[in-house]
């Protein structure tokens, strides 16, 4: 069973070293674990090394370990009855080890039965639905593996909690709020000292004190601030509509992350031609050129898209698809002077990597390295702009 949940793990791409493996393994040979709860927390916090695998662990837990669910429908007089706790029945080491194993398939049979029978309310027992005892069904009370009915939790079920499935929301390959959006943003750092000497050097400050004799001596350095700048390029509008909350929300994080030295945004349709625009509108417009001409090539530029156009707007004169607008210099020619002016480029993609197989895509991909707009792949695409080139 051990070695079957091994492989669960590993297909549900939870990576589990052998090292690992052997160190739980060592834990299970020395008795560290008497029930299925402990062992889903010990596992857990050998094998999973990120909060993003806790949902991939709780499946393979279930697979291996038949978790249980409740059924649909608890009778609403069994449910009073459990209404206020008895008190607790303390077992002695000895009654605990008496408990075996349980089989789930049989369990959730038994429960079904005595939600069937039962007639009545019952307090302390080893049999019906109740409270403070040793039957596998009810709450306050105490048992390995059973069902908890009511009440608060006491002793845990680890097959509950694994079916529960309570960390999806974790999950890496999912797209994201903002709040993991600025985490990642954060990771685009490089802090240099600036500015006034505001900040309290405690070292210099205990060697000058000392020299002082003892005497206390402030000494001040300057602050440690992000000399990182970042230039955010949006697409909007079009197939973009149905991305707007996703990207709203990338821009929400960027724009409230007070770590930069400096950041810039503009917007463009589809791609980006003689001009970018300040609003997303697109009716306050700047000379692309311009920008390239003025701004230095040290910016970070993110460039969001779903790279989905026909190949005609990427590549030709006059190919913007907007009536009223023209381009004397096709998209494909503004995206590579832009890779070639700013040292730091990539792109993020909104759309799925299964939907870059279009020409235009593929075009895009070959100037910039494109990435999905999930926790993942804007981990990714901020490792890349902290590469030193």
């Amino acid at each position: 069973m051990f070695t079957d949940f091994f492989y669960a793990l590993k297909n549900r791409k939870v990576p589990v070293s052998i090292t690992e493996w052997m160190t739980l393994m060592e834990a299970l040979s020395r008795g560290y674990v008497s029930n299925l709860d402990e062992f889903y927390y010990l596992a857990r916090a050998i094998l999973v090394k990120s909060e993003n695998h806790y949902d991939q662990y709780d499946v393979a837990f279930q697979e291996c370990f038949n978790g249980i669910a409740g059924p649909a429908e608890i009778n609403q007089q069994i449910l009073d009855w459990l209404k206020d706790a008895a008190k607790r029945k303390t077992l002695t080491d000895e009654e605990r080890a008496l408990f075996k194993s349980i089989d789930f398939d049989k369990l959730i049979e038994e429960f079904e039965n005595r939600l069937k029978e039962q007639t009545e309310q019952h307090d302390g027992g080893g049999n019906w639905i109740g409270r403070g005892g040793t039957s596998p069904f009810g709450h306050s009370g105490y048992h390995p593996g059973g069902i908890r009915v009511g009440g608060e939790r006491g002793y845990g079920s680890a097959a509950k909690v694994a079916a529960e499935r309570r960390f999806q929301n974790y999950r890496s390959d999912l797209t994201l709020d903002i709040r993991q959006m600025k985490m990642a943003l954060r990771r685009l750092r490089q802090l240099s000292r600036t500015g006034y000497e505001d900040e309290l050097d405690l070292d210099e400050t205990i060697d000058a004190t000392c020299k002082n004799a003892g005497e206390l001596e402030f000494m001040w350095m300057r602050s440690r601030k992000n000399a990182v700048k970042m230039l955010l390029l949006m697409d909007v509008g079009g197939s973009m509509d149905e991305f707007a909350l996703l990207c709203s929300q990338l821009f929400s994080a960027a724009h409230s992350s007070s770590h930069f030295k400096d950041f810039k945004y503009y917007y463009f349709h589809n791609c980006i031609y003689d001009n970018l625009y300040q609003d997303i509108e697109r009716r306050s417009s700047v000379s692309t050129d311009h920008l390239l001409r003025t701004m230095e090539p040290d910016y970070k530029v993110v460039l969001v898209g779903d790279a989905a156009m026909a190949p005609t707007e990427l590549a030709q004169r006059d190919g913007i698809i907007s009536y009223y607008e023209h381009n004397e210099t096709p998209g494909i020619v503004w995206l590579k002077r832009i890779a070639d002016h700013f040292t730091h480029c990539v792109w993020l993609n909104p759309d799925g990597s299964n939907q870059w197989g279009v020409m235009s895509a593929q075009m895009i991909k070959k100037i910039f390295p494109m990435y999905d707009l999930t926790l993942d792949g804007l981990g990714e695409a901020m490792k890349k702009l902290t590469v030193k080139t």
